[in-house]
């Protein structure tokens, strides 16, 4: 949760020199590079799915990656664009929520519950991907959350029920 890839990791990850590196050594050539984007700012949606719909850009976009990288430092300032998106709320609120979560967890924790505590840390590693594919993710991984939640609340001990 607390290292996401957003848009200034991403064009960090394509420019720091390994990507074209690894795509130098797996390939032989003269090399094109195209990639399939759906910036959020610029995007249309789909409109039976509403998610956004990806477009392909050309090799020029390294040099706005380069260009953007340089901009990390604008994350979570009110400088940062890409902050004010759906996608990036939600990623601050879900770091927001997972922090009470264990408070919550160190609390109650028990030999008893231990097990499901840990699966209950465990959830943000099943929220993956960008766009609808980690809204999908998310989903998944509240409803689980959810029920290891009331799974850990029906293995405290008699004392801790009685104080809660």
């Amino acid at each position: 949760l607390m290292a996401y890839k957003d848009e200034y990791e991403v064009a960090r990850l394509y420019t720091d020199g390994q990507f074209m590196a690894q795509v130098k050594q797996t390939f032989e050539g003269d090399i094109k590079i195209k990639f399939n984007l759906a910036p959020p700012l610029f995007s249309k949606r789909d409109p039976v799915t509403g998610h956004l719909l990806k477009k392909e850009f050309g090799p020029w976009m390294m040099n706005a990656f380069q260009f953007l990288a340089r901009f990390k430092s604008l994350r979570g300032t009110p400088l940062d664009i890409f902050g004010y998106t759906a996608e990036r709320r939600m990623e601050r609120q879900l770091i927001k929520d997972y922090k009470a979560t264990i408070e919550g967890l160190l609390s109650s924790v028990t030999a008893a519950n231990y097990d499901v505590a840990v699966e209950v840390a465990s959830i943000p590693e099943h929220i993956r991907g960008y766009g609808h594919v980690k809204d999908k993710h998310f989903a998944e991984a509240k409803k689980r959350e959810i029920e290891l939640l009331k799974k850990m609340a029906g293995t405290a001990s008699p004392v801790q029920k009685k104080a809660a």
